[in-house]
């Protein structure tokens, strides 16, 4: 007894003196101090066949409890993935997806994927970073931009035609020896046009891309972000929230095209018109992120309406397009003045750019003849930053296009502006905008484009890209 006595009250001393001990170290940790982060994931090798999103929840949908407990921009799971042009023709570059966490409008954490880029060659470290908003402009996880870009997808079959075309403005910042990230901006549930959802991720998919060491990108590397049509929108709404959502990224430029600046206005510019299929995909898309939306769509959506959005949901960008073009949009809802509604109003309103001026350089064009998105809202959105004196806007109008020929000949012209910023030149001050007869005038960019497409065409027979 009295040796069981002697022994329990050793125990006891012990664990007094490794708490005391404890203590004593974190009273003399520095004040403050924050923990220790944790660990990186592991980084899973590539996968001979993709998944799309819908066969893949473990990693587009990680468990709820997983998400909220990570930062914002914080990495969940990483994988290599091969990259290819249009699915079937591989690119020589290392390339990864990482899930993260994001936050939807309501800043309520969502899970989000980017695809990450780093072409061959050494670059002076930390290297600098392009964010391409790609216009996925579709309701279905296999859309994405993320699935699109890998070898042996089937997005091209099923109707993505947008991303494949789109991904060659990401390699040509590769062939500059620049990262890339592509976010999928639309979310979990593919909100297309959802722009406050779409600028968060964005945001979150850069810090992502800057805390992944293999990128070499780094905290404090300068970014920029590109953005057309689609993908205008969410890289819109990421620089006017940078300064209050993610100011401590060094992004040092934005350039937008076929601005989707006023979805109201979008809206009705396409009824009962050729575009109206695609517009009405957004009206679906949009649903999807607001909850009081949708609701409204499950009262007050006719019945021709709800078929729509029942044959619509699992469409990627070219059959939304094709499908029942010539539609009469606000007709399908049951209400003498549909957007006057609130939960219409509200909506449109969230998503309306121009709440805020950027805090960077911004270069932004549009077709004089766009038929899907209305150049009166890119000039009142241009007016709008530019009352204020630290607005640093280029504005360009494009006459000798419409909207798709407007990203072949401005993209290019874009892109330059943007790797000036990104190598250390100051951007004009204040605002200026031009009427040209063709963006392909512009000092420079038949070079650039000629190169990219010679680029691109040598990395088909396995040329390193960036070397």
């Amino acid at each position: 007894m009295r040796t069981r006595r002697f022994y329990g009250r050793a125990l006891r001393l012990t664990a007094l003196s490794i708490s005391a001990l404890t203590a004593a170290l974190a009273l003399a940790a520095p004040a403050g101090a924050e923990p220790e982060p944790p660990a990186a994931p592991a980084i899973q090798p590539a996968s001979i066949l993709p998944l799309p999103p819908e066969l893949d929840p473990g990693f587009y949908n990680p468990p709820a409890d997983v998400v909220a407990n990570t930062a914002p921009g914080g990495i969940i799971a990483a994988r290599q993935v091969n990259v290819a042009n249009f699915g079937l023709i591989p690119l020589n570059v290392d390339a990864w997806q990482v899930s993260f966490r994001s936050n939807n409008g309501r800043d309520e954490a969502v899970p989000a994927v980017a695809t990450l880029l780093k072409p061959r060659g050494t670059s002076p470290a930390p290297r600098k970073l392009l964010s391409v908003q790609i216009a996925e402009d579709s309701t279905a996880g296999y859309c994405s931009p993320s699935y699109a870009v890998q070898q042996f997808s089937a997005s091209a079959l099923v109707g993505q035609i947008v991303a494949p075309a789109e991904f060659l403005f990401a390699q040509a910042a590769l062939q500059k020896g620049y990262a890339v990230v592509i976010p999928d901006h639309e979310g979990p549930n593919s909100a297309y046009a959802a722009g406050p959802l779409g600028g968060r991720i964005t945001l979150d998919g850069i810090r992502a891309a800057t805390g992944f060491a293999p990128l070499g990108v780094g905290a404090g590397a300068p970014v920029a972000m590109y953005g057309y049509s689609g993908g205008s929108i969410p890289t819109g709404h990421a620089a006017e929230l940078h300064k209050t959502y993610a100011p401590e990224l060094n992004i040092v430029g934005a350039a937008m095209g076929g601005v989707g600046a006023d979805l109201g206005a979008a809206l009705l510019m396409a009824n009962n018109q050729a575009t109206s299929g695609l517009v009405l995909g957004a009206v679906l898309g949009l649903a999807r992120e607001y909850p009081d939306f949708s609701a409204l769509l499950d009262q007050k959506l006719n019945p021709l309406g709800q078929f729509l959005r029942t044959v619509k949901g699992p469409l990627c960008v070219q059959y939304q397009s094709a499908l029942l073009p010539f539609l009469n949009i606000t007709g399908m809802i049951n209400s003498p003045n549909p957007l006057q509604e609130p939960a219409v109003q509200a909506m449109l309103d969230d998503t309306r750019l121009g709440k805020t001026n950027p805090d960077m350089p911004l270069f932004i064009w549009h077709s004089r003849w766009d038929e899907i998105l209305p150049l009166p809202s890119t000039n009142q959105l241009v007016d709008t930053y530019c009352q204020d004196p630290d607005a640093q806007v280029t504005y360009t109008r494009d006459w000798a296009s419409e909207h798709v020929a407007a990203e072949v000949v401005g993209g290019p012209a874009g892109l330059m502006w943007l790797f000036d910023r990104l190598n250390g030149v100051p951007a004009q001050q204040g605002c200026s905008t031009q009427d040209v007869p063709s963006m392909l005038g512009t000092p420079g960019e038949l070079q650039t484009l000629g190169d990219t497409l010679g680029e691109t065409l040598a990395s088909f027979f396995g040329k390193p890209i960036g070397a």
